[in-house]
C-alpha cells in the first residue's frame, strides 16, 4: 500500500497468518502504517479485523508472517508488552473500572512511588499527571472523579488519555463512536486530528464508512481474512468500499419492499402515554405490515419509550392497545403473551445469554409454549427443531447452533439470534431499538431483509434508529421525538431530510409534516 506521506512506515505487517482450532482465519495480511497517518480498517464482521488487531496488540501470537515497528522486528507477548512498545488498543468495550477514579484508572498497576524505605504511592504526582493528560484531551474534570459518573464520550477520552500516559505512538480505535452522541463523536474526531499533529499514528476500525472516509488518509479492506483493497481514501468511493467488503456489488443499500401497510385495525395503538421526566403524551398507531420509524437525537426519549411500551419501565398514565384490546397489565410477560417482541439496543447485555448456545438463546422466550403436562416438562426435541428452523430463516452463520455459544458469533449473527428467538412466537408487534448498531454493511442488508419479511407477513414494526438514512430507506412513516415528545410525523411520499432534522433539533418547530 502506498502511504500518504514519504516517511518510512512506523508499522509494517507482512504475510500475517493465524489459525484457530485448525481453521486459518488470516491468510497473509499485508499493510503499512505511516507516522502521523490515520489508517481505516474496514470489513464485514468475521473478516479478520479483530484478529489482526489482537495480534498487533499482543492479545495472542501470530502463526506466521512478520511485524516491524520503527524498522525493528515486533513480536509482542502480551498487551502490557504492546503498550511498552508504544501500541495502545482502545476496545469497543472500554477497559475502565467504574468504581475507581480517573487517576486510579490511568495509573492502575503502575502508580508513581514515593522515595524512601516504603513503596508508597505518590498520589500528588498521580493527580498532577492525570490533570495534564485530561487537558490534552479537553476534559475539564477532576482527576478524583469516579469513572462511573462520566458519560460514554468522556470515558472514551479517558481511554485516549490512558494511551497518552504510556506515550503510545500507535493508537487503535475499535468502533469508538458506537455509543456516542453526535457532539461526543465530533469531540473525539477533533482529538484524533490533534493526535496526528503530534506524530501519533491512528488505526481506525468502524462500520460507519462515512466516518472512516472523513478521518482516514488510507483505507485497508479485509474480506475473509485477506486484504482485498489498500488505497488512499480518495481512490475508494463508497460503492467500491461496499462491494470490496461484501465481495459483490450492492446496487441498493436497502432491499426493495414487496408489501405495503394494510388497512384496518392497528396492531398497536398508543394513547397519551406519559412518565414524568421521561416521555409526555405519546400517541401513535402502527398498522399491520407497516414499518414505523422513530427518529431523534440521543436523549430524545426513543429508547425510554420503547422500554415503557414493553413494560420494562413504568408509566404514569396512558393506554397501550394491542389488536384492539387494552393492556391492563403492562409487563414484559403480559406484552409477550399479547404478541409483542422487543429487540433491545444492548444485545450483549440484555438481549442474549452470551455463554449459552444459539439454540438455547432462541428457545428462551418460548419455553412455556413447549411445556407439556402438569409438570411442565419441556419437549426439547420439538423446541430444538423449531429453533433450528428459525435460525435458518434468518440465516445465522454458525457451524453447530446446539454447541456454539452466542459470544462466539459476529455482531450481525448475534442480532439475528435475537430476532430468531422472537420469531418462534409469531409476534404481531416488533419493537426494534437500533437493530443494526455495530454490525457491518452486509449484515445490515440481511437484517433489513428480515424486517421487510416481518412486515410482509403482517407484523407491525417499530424501528428506532439513530441513522436517518436507515429510516429513510426502510420506513413507511417516521415519527420524530425531542425531549420525550413526538414533534412531527412524516409520510413516505413526503420524506424531507431537512425537515426531519429540524424537528429533532429545533424547539420552535412543532408542526406536523405530511
Amino acid at each position: 500500500m502506498s502511504l500518504s506521506n514519504s516517511q518510512a512506515p512506523i508499522l509494517e505487517i507482512r504475510g500475517l497468518r493465524k489459525s484457530f482450532s485448525g481453521v486459518e482465519v488470516l491468510h497473509g495480511v499485508d499493510f503499512s502504517l505511516g507516522h502521523a497517518q490515520a489508517l481505516g480498517l474496514v470489513g464485514e464482521n468475521g473478516s479478520g479485523k479483530s484478529t489482526t488487531m489482537n495480534i498487533l496488540g499482543g492479545v495472542f501470537p501470530s502463526d506466521g508472517g512478520t511485524m516491524r515497528l520503527n524498522g525493528r522486528e515486533y513480536v509482542p507477548t502480551s498487551p502490557r508488552d504492546a503498550r511498552a512498545n508504544g501500541v495502545a488498543f482502545i476496545h469497543q468495550e472500554l477497559n475502565l473500572f467504574k468504581n475507581l477514579s480517573i487517576a486510579e484508572n490511568l495509573f492502575l498497576g503502575d502508580f508513581p512511588r514515593l522515595g524512601g524505605k516504603w513503596p508508597l504511592i505518590n498520589r500528588r504526582a498521580a493527580l498532577k499527571r492525570t490533570a495534564e493528560l485530561l487537558a490534552l484531551v479537553d476534559l475539564e474534570l477532576s482527576p478524583s472523579t469516579p469513572v462511573g459518573r462520566l458519560s460514554q464520550g468522556e470515558r472514551q477520552l479517558v481511554e485516549v488519555a490512558k494511551a497518552l500516559r504510556t506515550e503510545a505512538r500507535i493508537i487503535i480505535f475499535d468502533e469508538p463512536t458506537t455509543s456516542l452522541t453526535t457532539r461526543e463523536t465530533e469531540r473525539l474526531f477533533e482529538i484524533i486530528e490533534r493526535l496526528k499533529t503530534q506524530n501519533i499514528a491512528i488505526i481506525y476500525i468502524s462500520h460507519i464508512l462515512g466516518d472512516v472516509r472523513r478521518l482516514c488518509d488510507d483505507i485497508v479492506v479485509l474480506r475473509d481474512g485477506a486484504v482485498v483493497e489498500a488505497l488512499p481514501t480518495e481512490m475508494l468511493t463508497p460503492e467500491r468500499l461496499i462491494s470490496s467488503m461484501v465481495g459483490r456489488t450492492i446496487d441498493q443499500l436497502f432491499p426493495p419492499r414487496t408489501s405495503r401497510p394494510r388497512a384496518g385495525e392497528p396492531v398497536l395503538t398508543v394513547q397519551g402515554l406519559s412518565q414524568p421526566g421521561v416521555i409526555k403524551d405519546i400517541a401513535f398507531t402502527l398498522q399491520p405490515g407497516e414499518v414505523l420509524g422513530v427518529s431523534g437525537l440521543m436523549g430524545a426519549g426513543r429508547s425510554e419509550m420503547a422500554r415503557i411500551l414493553f413494560g420494562l419501565d413504568p408509566h404514569a398514565k396512558g393506554d397501550i392497545i394491542v389488536d384492539g384490546q387494552r393492556l391492563d397489565e403492562v409487563s414484559p410477560r403480559a406484552c409477550i403473551a399479547r404478541g409483542m417482541a422487543f429487540l433491545t439496543e444492548d444485545r450483549r447485555g440484555e438481549g442474549l445469554l452470551m455463554e449459552a448456545s444459539v439454540t438455547d438463546n432462541i428457545a428462551l422466550p418460548s419455553l412455556i409454549n413447549y411445556a407439556r403436562g402438569f409438570a411442565y416438562i419441556v419437549d426439547g426435541k420439538s423446541l430444538a427443531g423449531d429453533a433450528r428452523r428459525a435460525s435458518r430463516t434468518v440465516l445465522i452463520n454458525a457451524h453447530d447452533i446446539d454447541r456454539t455459544p452466542a459470544k462466539h458469533l459476529s455482531g450481525g449473527n448475534q442480532q439475528k439470534v435475537v430476532i430468531a428467538k422472537w420469531l418462534l412466537r409469531n409476534p404481531r408487534v416488533f419493537i426494534l431499538d437500533e437493530p443494526t448498531r455495530g454490525i457491518d454493511v452486509g449484515a445490515k442488508y440481511e437484517v433489513y431483509k428480515i424486517i421487510n419479511q416481518l412486515a410482509a407477513d403482517g407484523a407491525g414494526v417499530l424501528l428506532i434508529s439513530s441513522e436517518l438514512e436507515e429510516l429513510l430507506g426502510m420506513c413507511d412513516r417516521i415519527l420524530v421525538m425531542r425531549r420525550g415528545e413526538i414533534r412531527s410525523m412524516h409520510q413516505t411520499s413526503a420524506f424531507d431530510r431537512e425537515l426531519i432534522l429540524k424537528s429533532a433539533m429545533w424547539d420552535g418547530l412543532k408542526e406536523i409534516a405530511g
